[in-house]
This record gives structure tokens, sequence and C-alpha cells, in this order.
């Protein structure tokens, strides 16, 4: 087979270019911290509704710590547990949630918490809630032919307000 001189000159500048490309962008993510992250915690999935705190998913009020509540979720198949949040606003909240079977999202509509969950890791994510009102908790990961039936419910109330 014959390659022509100039078919040769653009094959190895095309080459030339993707191996320079991936040389900068692999410097580039290092450099700047973007590396999986190594200090994760992790639990066992296949026995995760045997393991604190996801044998008891909700809200929980804490003391002595850096946020209020702390909310507890647990996603499995086309459900979150709870399917209903509620704080109270001006609360900070840390959010503690993971997966029991494949990867999920967990994205509060209208608020900057959005947080990937993987059957065997835990993730977390602490924020302050200043704005009341339902929030739709919607799962932002295909996870399966029922995908767009997950969802849940975060309602913020005023403990000023009477009922």
């Amino acid at each position: 087979m014959h390659i022509h001189k100039y078919e040769k000159y653009w094959l190895v500048f095309g080459v030339a270019t993707l191996v320079a490309f991936l040389i900068i962008l692999g410097i580039g993510a290092f450099h700047q911290g973007s590396h999986p992250n190594s200090n994760k915690k992790t639990i066992d999935y296949e026995k995760v509704k045997e393991i604190a705190p996801f044998t008891n998913p909700g809200v929980h009020k804490v003391e002595g710590k850096d946020w209020d509540y702390e909310v507890v979720i647990l996603a499995s198949a086309f459900f979150y547990n709870p399917p209903e949040i509620e704080v109270p606003l001006g609360s900070k909240v840390k959010f503690i949630a993971t997966s029991e079977d494949v990867i999920h999202g967990f994205e509060i509509a209208g608020t900057n918490i959005n947080m990937m969950l993987e059957p065997g890791y835990i993730s977390e994510y602490v924020a302050e809630i200043n704005q009341t009102g339902e929030f739709l908790i919607v799962c932002n990961e295909y996870c399966g032919t029922g995908h767009t039936l997950m969802h849940s419910m975060l309602k913020v109330v005023d403990p000023n307000e009477s009922k």
C-alpha cells in the first residue's frame, strides 16, 4: 500500500496533535487537583440497610456539630427513602446519601445541591437552607426504565409561621 507523502504529513500532524492534547489535558487535570477522591467514605452496598445511619433514613436533629440537621437518604430502584423531607428555614443541613443498587443522582431543583450516589460510597453535602417552599428532588443520572418516576420533595417551612 502506497501512501502519498502529503498524507503522511497529515497523519503525523494529526497523531502529534492528539498526543499533545492528551498530555496537556493530563497535566492540567493533575495540576489543578482534578483527580479521583482518595478519602471517600465507603460502605458495603449489599448490606447498606444494616449499616448506620442508613438503618434509619430521614431528618434527624443533631447537637454539637457545625450543622443543625442530618438528612439520611437511601436511593434504590426508582425511589428515594424518605419520599419527603421537611426542614425549617435557616437551618444548616448535612445530606448523607448512598445507593443500594445502581448509580443515581440527587439534585434539589432550584438550589446548588447536586450529588452522585454510587453503590458502595457515601455522598455528603452541607447546605444552609435560606428559602421557604417546596423543592423537587430528582435523579439526574439515568438509572433504568423507571428513571423519570424517581423523585422526592424537600419542604422548607418557616418555624415562625403558624400552620
